[in-house]
């Protein structure tokens, strides 16, 4: 209950400034602005990665970090081979936030897709890369590898980490 407290107080001073961090549109950047911009991308990770590994810490299951910078319940997934663009896959997934409420009523489907020509969350191609068939993986996700400063504009605000339950079909 105390980190939740603490990270409710760090959510709120940050939402308190009233700092710009993008320029009007067809504005330039100042070095001002890149360093705002950068300060804030690098708050927002650190704060995520600790809310992530505290939610971690929470469970009895183990979660093993990727190089990519998000987790998964699977070891070793990254010495497994690795499927290539071109190559074909069928999966879905499910969306959570780290309430564990799931933000959509039907999985997200992906049949007969062929990977390397088409646009997917970084951290679910990289895992589905990996993953067998049949085979499923819960992945943590940062914001900066689901839908970022935008979100989705449907039921993702932005810098939204996500729970990621996927399965290969």
């Amino acid at each position: 209950m105390k980190k939740a407290f603490v990270f409710l107080i760090i959510v709120l001073v940050s939402c308190a400034k009233n700092t710009q961090v993008h320029p009007p549109v067809g504005g330039i950047l100042s070095e001002k602005d890149l360093q705002v911009s950068k300060n804030r991308a690098k708050n927002l990770n650190l704060m995520e990665r600790n809310q992530i590994q505290d939610w971690i810490n929470q469970q009895d299951e183990k979660f093993f970090a990727t190089g990519l910078n998000y987790w998964i319940n699977i070891d070793n997934l990254e010495q497994r081979d690795k499927k290539k663009d071109g190559d074909w896959v069928s999966y879905q997934y499910d969306l959570y936030d780290f309430n564990q409420e799931k933000l959509y009523n039907e999985p997200i489907k992906i049949i007969d897709a062929q990977l390397g020509k088409f646009e997917e969350l970084k951290a679910i191609d990289d895992a589905v890369r990996s993953l067998k068939q049949g085979e499923e993986a819960i992945l943590l996700v940062p914001s900066v590898l689901a839908f970022g400063t935008y979100g989705d504009d449907e039921k993702i605000p932005n810098d939204m980490p996500l729970i990621i339950k996927l399965k290969i079909l």
